[in-house]
C-alpha cells in the first residue's frame, strides 16, 4: 500500500484544523477528479507502521481537530487494510478527535461489513460526478456524495446525514 502525501495542517478536507492523509490508488478515475496524481497505484510513497505514527505525532497539538483520509481510494481493496490499521491506532490515542474519511464505494452497499467504519466518524460516499459538481456544497464535490454520521448509522443499520449539509437550493 501507498501514499500520495500527509498535509499537516489542512482546512478544506473537513472542520476545523486537521492532518489529512490521501492515499494512493484509485479505480474509479473520475472524470475531472480532483486529485488524478493519487490514481495509480504504484505513485507515491510506501505506507508504513512509521507513517502512522507521524501523522500520530502530527495530530498531537490540541488546534488539530481530527484526521482526513483521501484519495486515491482509501477503501480500496489494495488499501483498506492499511487504512483501517491507521484509523483504529488514530481513536485509540485520540478518542475525542474526529476521523472523516472520503470514498466512491457507497457506505450501504459496499462498506458497512467493513471493520474500519468503526473507527470513523464522517463518510464522504459516492463517486465524483462532474455533470453534479456544484462549489456550494460542503465537504463534497458533487450532489450525489453524502456527508454520512457513521456512528449514528452503524446504530440505526442505515444511512444518516450528518448535520446540515443538503445541498442548498
Amino acid at each position: 500500500m501507498r501514499y500520495n502525501k500527509i498535509r499537516k495542517m489542512d482546512i478544506s478536507n473537513g472542520p476545523g484544523v486537521r492532518v489529512s492523509i490521501f492515499m494512493q490508488g484509485c479505480t474509479f478515475n473520475c472524470f475531472n477528479c480532483f486529485n488524478p496524481e493519487t490514481h495509480d497505484f504504484n505513485g507515491g510513497k510506501e505506507f508504513t507502521d512509521e507513517t502512522i505514527d507521524k501523522i500520530i505525532e502530527l495530530a498531537k497539538p490540541d488546534y488539530i481537530e481530527g484526521l482526513s483520509i483521501l484519495g486515491g481510494e482509501p477503501m480500496h481493496p489494495k488499501n483498506i487494510e492499511g487504512t483501517t490499521r491507521l484509523a483504529k491506532k488514530f481513536k485509540a490515542i485520540y478518542p475525542h478527535k474526529t476521523i472523516w474519511a472520503w470514498s466512491g464505494f457507497l457506505m450501504d452497499r459496499d462498506l458497512m461489513d467493513k471493520e474500519v467504519l468503526k473507527y470513523l466518524d464522517v463518510l464522504v460516499d459516492g463517486q465524483y460526478q462532474d455533470e453534479l459538481h456544484s462549489f456550494l456544497l460542503k465537504y463534497c464535490g458533487s450532489s450525489n456524495q453524502r456527508v454520512i454520521n457513521v456512528p449514528e448509522s452503524l446504530k440505526k443499520q442505515k444511512v444518516v446525514l450528518y448535520e446540515n449539509t443538503e445541498v442548498p437550493v
